[in-house]
């Protein structure tokens, strides 16, 4: 509990949490759910795919927005050390949060396995027909990602500890 209440009295981490500036943790903020739409979206998208709720479109185009997916997925990886950083023991002592990363952890897994496999017979120009197993992994991701957003919302109410230095002083 030292180790979080030394972070959360750097400069950087008063900063996010205590300045009145709109660029300090609303624009973190903003920034996390931005880099979520990409991530989110594209995801999404690849998956009412293959689950056929819009294959009469191409899905070779949709692998252009792959990279907007990435990028959306580094800004998430940014700002969520920052709003990790603004309040440490928040995170850190709720089982939420690792919960959280869990479900992040397997849903990009089974969305890189899945575009793997739906986006390597679009480029050879062959008509990709998703078998059982990867509408099971389309379905299962979009679960995921619902579950994700469930827990990053749900870490706002199901704290015990905000500030690790109300505990140890």
């Amino acid at each position: 509990m030292a180790f979080l209440a030394a972070l959360e009295q750097t400069a950087l981490s008063v900063w996010i949490r205590e300045t009145p500036s709109v660029f300090a943790f609303p624009f973190i903020l903003f920034l996390h759910t931005l880099g979520l739409g990409f991530v989110v979206g594209v995801s999404v998208a690849v998956n009412v795919w293959v689950l056929g709720f819009a294959n009469r479109y191409p899905i070779a185009p949709l692998r252009q927005l792959l990279p907007v997916m990435w990028i959306g997925f580094a800004i998430n990886a940014v700002s969520g050390v920052l709003l990790l950083v603004a309040y440490p023991a928040k995170a850190l002592t709720n089982p939420i949060f690792y919960i959280k990363l869990g479900l992040i952890a397997v849903a990009v897994v089974a969305l890189t396995w899945l575009g793997r496999q739906v986006f390597a017979g679009a480029n050879a120009g062959r008509v990709f027909e998703p078998g059982f197993r990867v509408k099971g992994v389309a379905a299962t991701t979009l679960a995921l990602w619902v579950g994700t957003i469930a827990t990053g919302r749900f870490l706002a109410y199901t704290h015990s500890i905000l500030m690790a230095g109300d505990v140890v002083n």
